[in-house]
């Protein structure tokens, strides 16, 4: 009878461990709901508040190079004059030289020098001939002309006469031979001179026919000849006596190309010497006297303008958007301890190869750089003025 009287007393025991439960769950559930909805109600001060993110600019840095204003130029001659030799270099390097100052001579100098002297001499003797076909010719050119003709109609005359005397000679001999030769025929014919005689005689003929012809020829050239000089000199004397516009158009005409003539010789004397393109200073002087002129390469000297120097920075084209100008840059370089300054002054246009290399062996040489320029400040300039391609390291200020 004890057994079934313990039952009923388990299954009330299982029930207070099955409320026990619930109640502890919703206590637990109601500390939860209650803390949360408290730390709600809290002050928004009690939490701190995260910092904002700052973004911190970084510097520019790039290699470059020292150059002069405007770039270093090279002075050399024109393509036509290639070949020809220096005579004298009129300056060293360091010189400060003035844009179309002397800096060679060529040995073309003397010889072209000596041309333009006689083409200037070719005017003044064209100018005094222009002026006196303008003045008219004097009365003692046109006498001098008068007796001119004079002397040549005597000389005509006297030489026409004294012709005509060996013509009448020579005719008188050709008759004389002629009379002869007909006299030998009778007499060959009789028998009383052999056949050679009488080839003698015939002989003779034909030789005072043939000068009698050649002395009739010569009388005619010189009456043709001497008359043909008494006409010119008669036509000269008509165009001395007078000023013809066509005279002094012509003469003008010789004067222009005179002229002309000048101002080449001075052209061509100009291309023996070397003048500076430019203000500037004597950067290299590739070549020296005697040498042989040549215009490939580094032609005869180097010059570029180092009162004012530029550092040539080679920027990542990846960092080139970071670069305005007027920004502020710091030079350094091993070659100077002090630190240079300047100012952004020109940024690239292009994006190109890496020229200025680096001597880290695992610096990247296949990049994609743009070439951007900083003036140097007055100070700086005067620091490097001798240090045309130097490498630098340039970082540009945020």
């Amino acid at each position: 009878m004890d057994v079934p009287s313990k039952t009923p007393q388990i299954k009330r025991s299982k029930r207070w461990v099955l409320l026990l439960a619930i109640a502890v769950g919703i206590a637990t559930i109601s500390t939860t709901i209650y803390i949360i909805s408290r730390y709600r109600r809290l002050p928004s001060t009690s939490a701190p508040t995260p910092s904002p993110t700052v973004a911190i600019a970084r510097k520019v840095t790039a290699l470059g190079r020292l150059e002069p204003k405007g770039e270093a130029v090279h002075a050399a001659t024109t393509g036509s004059l290639e070949g020809t030799r220096i005579l004298r270099i009129l300056v060293k390097e360091g010189d400060k030289v003035r844009v179309g100052q002397i800096l060679a001579i060529l040995d073309t100098r003397d010889r072209r020098l000596a041309a333009l002297k006689e083409a200037t001499e070719q005017v003044k003797v064209a100018q005094a001939r222009l002026a006196q076909v303008k003045a008219g010719a004097k009365a003692g050119e046109i006498n001098a002309q008068k007796a001119t003709i004079v002397r040549m109609e005597a000389e005509l005359q006297g030489n026409v006469k004294a012709q005509s005397a060996t013509v009448e000679r020579m005719e008188a001999e050709l008759r004389n031979a002629e009379t002869e030769y007909k006299r030998y025929q009778q007499l060959y014919q009789e028998g009383a001179v052999s056949a050679s005689t009488l080839d003698s005689k015939r002989l003779a003929v034909e030789t005072a026919q043939k000068k009698l012809d050649e002395g009739r020829v010569t009388l005619k050239r010189i009456q043709e000849s001497v008359q043909a000089q008494l006409n010119e000199a008669k036509a000269n004397l008509n165009r001395i006596a007078e000023v013809r516009p066509t005279d002094v158009q012509a003469v003008q005409a010789e004067v222009d190309k005179a002229i002309a003539a000048v101002g080449q010789a001075k052209a061509d004397l100009e291309l023996s010497y070397v003048r500076s393109p430019r203000d500037g200073r004597i950067l290299k002087i590739h070549a020296r006297p005697g040498e042989v002129v040549s215009n490939q390469g580094e032609g005869i000297l180097k010059l570029g303008q180092t009162d004012q120097m530029y550092a040539v920075a080679e920027v990542y084209e990846t960092d080139i958007s970071k670069v305005r100008l007027g920004q502020r840059a710091t030079i350094t370089s091993d070659a100077f301890p002090a630190k240079l300054q300047g100012t952004v002054d020109q940024i690239g246009w292009e994006v190109g190869k890496k020229d200025v290399l680096s001597t880290d062996p695992a610096a990247a040489t296949d990049v994609r750089v743009v070439e951007v320029k900083i003036g140097l400040d007055s100070a700086s300039s005067q620091r490097v003025t001798g240090l045309t391609n130097l490498q630098v390291t340039v970082e540009i200020e945020p």
